[in-house]
């Protein structure tokens, strides 16, 4: 009797998918460089480099003219300058995504109220749940990509499916503003012929086990019976992908919009060597991340550490407690406890601290009796060990004063297994500094900026490439440098013509840190300069 064969079609005959291409995929395009050509006009059309600009940056967003020089998110902003000379280099401007991000997600709800947002630039959209009825989903499609670019001048790619994960491929499959709806008897015509990595969940390491099994493209996959999957990658990872390869995933559109993490990351521009030296770099981590927490809920129940080694090796590791706890004296020791569990033997070039399990309800511990509560809470460390791990983290609370570590996954999915370049945008948690003292992958030599600098005058501590400024009598404009007290700005926006870089002297015309002007419609630009 072939009991794997049973157990496949068991397994088969339990997911309940769709009859109809209903669930839509949008992925803006280049999303964080598309912002930046929006709002700078003088880099319309050039190459566009988003991330750190220190000697460890890297890079979050490429524009499409910088990948035609090679240039790749997650790539080492050293490498991509070179590979782009011509590139302009800025750091993230969250608050500018964020305003952009609402826009575009608004326009998903005028289509459905179900939508799921999965980062700040992506998001699934249930036509089915549409008030008046599932509307065609080509015409759909054409909607969203017509009013997004009305309303903020971006493209994005749309992909519609009769699930996630058909819709999620078919996004990519023409990109940039493209448009692929995959109705159910097509599917298997589009899917199979695809690359294993364009599957959800084949990183470099899954890939190179599967290409041991001579898996290749999706088809191949498909031929590989389920034990021989689940024996190659595990239970969990080796079931998903048998499902996935036939297409087969139920997963519903989910609109809660609880927060799963909250957290930050720091990249050390020098290796940091010795116990001692990673632990007191942990409680500043810890600081950020504990900021960070005070904003969606207060209490945690898990706290995962994530160590990355020199060698770029990463583990993470993580500590449980019986209830979520607000305490930041628990939640420190716990974050220490965590990166020890980790195994700190070898230099460390980034330390992550994030917070799972939000709630803003704490089990409170009250010191009635003296020394009778003062005994620590027991605490397990996870087991997990997960190498090129992704550690989902809080973009929503970063204030853009940094850079940007790729190897964070934003938002509510907390996903953990292969990181896998190549996304348009590579986001992180806490955006800060390579200096000499975060982040997905990029930026600038000196101190994190730590709170917000709006309102402050610029100065060579503060100065960012890309930031906004304002001037008494010039108006708006970005930083491009600083050097000493001489600032090199371009005054520009969404609404003027393209600007030439003018120098000024910092004493005699000070200028001022200012948040973004948010998004300016095509149809508020005059005409001559659309």
């Amino acid at each position: 009797m072939d009991r794997g064969g049973d157990r496949a079609q068991r397994l088969e005959d339990a997911v309940r998918v769709r009859d109809a291409a209903t669930v839509l995929h949008l992925d803006a395009d280049a999303f964080f460089a598309a912002v930046e050509q929006r709002d700078k006009p003088s880099l319309r059309g050039r190459p566009v480099l988003v991330g750190g600009v220190g000697g460890r940056g890297v890079v979050s967003t490429a524009s499409y003219e910088a990948r035609r020089d090679g240039a790749r998110s997650a790539m080492p902003m050293g490498r991509a300058r070179r590979l782009s000379p011509a590139a302009a280099v800025l750091v993230p401007r969250f608050a500018a995504y964020a305003a952009y991000s609402q826009v575009i997600m608004d326009v998903l709800r005028e289509l459905t109220p179900a939508v799921e947002p999965l980062s700040i630039d992506e998001a699934f959209a249930d036509l089915a749940l549409a008030p008046d009825g599932a509307p065609d989903p080509e015409d759909a499609a054409a909607r969203v990509q017509t009013r997004v670019a009305e309303l903020t001048g971006l493209t994005v790619s749309v992909g519609v499916g009769r699930s996630k994960l058909v819709a999620k491929i078919a996004s990519d499959l023409r990109k940039p503003g493209g448009v692929v709806v995959v109705h159910p008897h097509d599917e298997d015509d589009v899917l199979l012929p695809l690359d294993v990595r364009t599957v959800p969940g084949v990183g470099p390491a899954t890939q190179g086990a599967l290409e041991r099994l001579g898996v290749r493209t999706v088809a191949d996959l498909r031929r590989q019976p389920l034990d021989t999957l689940t024996m190659t990658l595990g239970d969990a990872h080796g079931t998903g992908l048998y499902l996935m390869s036939r297409g087969l995933d139920d997963r519903p559109v989910v609109t809660s919009s609880e927060r799963k993490s909250a957290g930050a990351e720091r990249t050390f521009a020098v290796d940091l060597r010795g116990r001692d030296v990673v632990l007191s770099a942990v409680d500043d981590v810890v600081d950020e991340a504990l900021q960070r927490l005070e904003h969606h809920g207060g209490a945690a129940r898990t706290v995962v550490a994530k160590v990355r080694y020199a060698d770029f090796s990463t583990v993470t590791r993580s500590v449980t407690f019986p209830h979520p706890t607000a305490t930041d004296a628990d939640l420190r020791d716990a974050a220490r406890r965590a990166v020890l569990a980790a195994g700190v033997v070898e230099p460390v070039r980034l330390l992550g601290v994030a917070f799972h399990g939000l709630s803003p309800h704490a089990q409170l511990a009250l010191d009635l009796e003296g020394d009778l509560y003062a005994a620590p809470r027991r605490v397990d460390p996870g087991e997990h060990d997960h190498v090129s791990g992704r550690m989902a983290v809080d973009a929503g609370a970063v204030d853009g004063s940094g850079t940007v570590d790729g190897s964070g996954a934003v938002g509510g999915s907390g996903a953990v297994g292969d990181a896998r370049a190549g996304a348009d945008d590579v986001v992180v948690g806490a955006l800060v500094e390579d200096g000499p003292r975060l982040a997905g992958e990029k930026a600038v030599v000196g101190r994190p900026l730590g709170g917000s600098q709006v309102g402050r005058p610029l100065d060579a501590a503060n100065a960012r490439p890309g930031l906004d400024v304002e001037h008494a009598t010039l108006g708006r404009g970005w930083v491009v440098h600083v050097r000493g007290r001489e600032a090199t700005v371009r005054f520009e926006t969404a609404t003027t013509p393209p600007a030439r870089s003018r120098v000024l002297d910092l004493d005699a015309d000070p200028l001022v840190l200012v948040e973004p002007v948010g998004v300016t419609p095509p149809g508020d630009v005059p005409t001559e300069l659309r």
